[in-house]
């Protein structure tokens, strides 16, 4: 009796205790209520919230799992977890070590979340929202200009390699190239924005794999003029660095159009509006043949002046653009290149894949390679063009 006495008085002392922490601080916020939703592969949980709050989000596996850690924040007691919503499987809490709140979000998601603190607007609170985005789509990504009338921007489609439960590679540090290759892909992508008469669209936007064939048809999709794959490159000599790029090879493109040819009753048409379906095998083939070389040869070219960028800011291991035959890089009608932005497996590549500032000077390069490529080849009806016939004109 006496035992269990104590151990009563010394859980009453450790949450007068906690309490008290919370009150040196200032009143504790309060969650008064936690929400669910999903729609299409998508979900987000919302936790209503009293006053602001400290918050830090992480995510385990094993079984999947996202973590939201609040400091200095309670629990009312009437305050209902979700039930089964969804990709949503369960929300559970608990009390850390030092009064910290947590929330355990049970998924079938294998996307990375973001949380965002919003501050009270109309008849909502302060609420902080985790927003899974959806597998199922790419995310196109505002540009930062004012559009121009009557000229379309050219649409860069960024792939960031791996994801889910594929890692990519990883580094002697524990980094994994899915990771550091969708950092690298986001400012890409934000950087592209900022840039007149051009636009981009994240193929992956999260922790989650898309087979390679979708990251095509998703780029098609999305009408890119190219398409960006962005990895980190592995051997095991740790002595190799450098980043170098890659577009499709000869031979890949020969056993892609076969491929295209016995499936083209359900392909769509190529860019431009030639329709396969209703051609003969000889006129088929022919047609495809002239869609690869020219789309090879459009790729060579964005690559070189990539490859030209990469050598002013980052170690280049390849001077020359290689050709291979990934997987990726098979679409017959979009200019692509796969871009090993570095070796993940030497430690000096893996510490500036790690860094901001090194991951920015990258994003940087392949911008300026990029807007290089279409200032001399700018696609019919895009800002590049008219700002090219401009030029022609005086």
């Amino acid at each position: 009796m006496r035992v269990v006495l104590a151990t009563v008085v010394f859980l009453l002392a450790a949450s007068v205790a906690a309490h008290a922490a919370h009150a040196a601080h200032g009143a504790p916020s309060v969650v008064e209520a936690v929400r669910a939703s999903s729609e299409a592969g998508s979900a987000r949980v919302v936790i209503d919230l009293s006053a602001p709050a400290t918050y830090k989000l992480f995510a385990l596996d094993n079984p999947r799992r996202v973590v939201l850690d609040l400091a200095d924040t309670v629990l009312t007691g009437t305050a209902q977890l979700p039930r089964a919503q969804g990709p949503v499987l369960a929300v559970r809490s608990g009390v850390q070590p030092g009064g910290t709140l947590r929330l355990v979000i049970e998924t079938t998601l294998d996307d990375e979340p973001r949380a965002t603190l919003v501050a009270p607007s109309g008849k909502e609170g302060h609420r902080i929202i985790i927003a899974f985005a959806s597998a199922d789509t790419p995310r196109t990504v505002a540009a930062k200009h004012a559009p121009r009338s009557g000229a379309r921007d050219v649409v860069i489609a960024i792939d960031a390699g791996h994801g889910g439960k594929d890692p990519g590679a990883i580094g002697h540090g524990g980094t994994q190239e899915k990771r550091v290759v969708l950092e690298i892909a986001r400012e890409l992508a934000d950087r592209i924005g900022r840039e007149p008469g051009m636009r981009a669209v994240l193929i992956r936007d999260g922790d989650y794999y898309i087979a390679h064939r979708e990251r095509i048809r998703r780029a098609r999709a999305a009408k890119a003029d190219m398409f960006l794959s962005i990895h980190a490159d592995a051997l095991r000599d740790r002595d190799v660095a450098g980043a170098s790029v890659y577009v499709l090879s000869e031979r890949g493109a020969t056993d892609e159009a076969a491929r295209w040819l016995a499936e083209r009753e359900n392909a769509a048409d190529l860019r431009g509006g030639v329709s396969l379906s209703d051609k003969d095998d000889m006129l088929a083939t022919v047609l495809l043949d002239l869609s690869q070389s020219a789309n090879i040869s459009a790729s060579m070219q964005a690559a070189e002046r990539v490859l030209d960028s990469f050598d002013k800011v980052v170690p280049v291991r390849k001077p020359r653009v290689q050709q291979a035959g990934f997987l990726v890089l098979k679409s017959p009608d979009i200019p692509s290149m796969l871009i090993e932005t570095a070796y993940i497996t030497n430690a000096a590549d893996e510490r500036r894949l790690r860094s901001d500032a090194q991951r920015g000077k990258l994003a940087g390069a392949i911008v300026e390679g990029v807007q290089s490529y279409f200032t001399r080849n700018p696609p019919e009806g895009t800002r590049f063009a008219e700002l090219r016939r401009l030029a022609s004109s005086d």
